[in-house]
């Protein structure tokens, strides 16, 4: 088939190619921008992760050292109770 063009096909080809070739460029920069997007979001995921870890880890050591001085001072008292008596 041989198609009618309204333009000469060479100066069709002149008025595509540019805007091709920036529809193009503009794709890239949508996709690496869309990439850095992504990576942040991962990045902030693991670090609120990581947060809620060490959170945990630090309440838990806290609540042994709490339990720890709390049964300290029980023995205390029952040890002073009982020169007391």
């Amino acid at each position: 088939m041989d198609y009618i063009y309204e333009q000469p096909p060479e100066q069709l080809l002149q008025g595509l190619l540019p805007r091709y070739i920036a529809a193009r460029i503009y794709r890239m920069l949508a996709d690496s921008s869309a990439a850095e997007h992504a990576a942040r979001m991962t990045a902030m995921d693991s670090a609120t992760n990581n947060a809620g870890d060490l959170i945990e880890s630090l309440t838990l050591e806290m609540n042994k050292i709490r339990q720890a001085a709390i049964t300290k001072e029980i023995i205390e008292v029952v040890s002073g109770a009982s020169w007391s008596a």
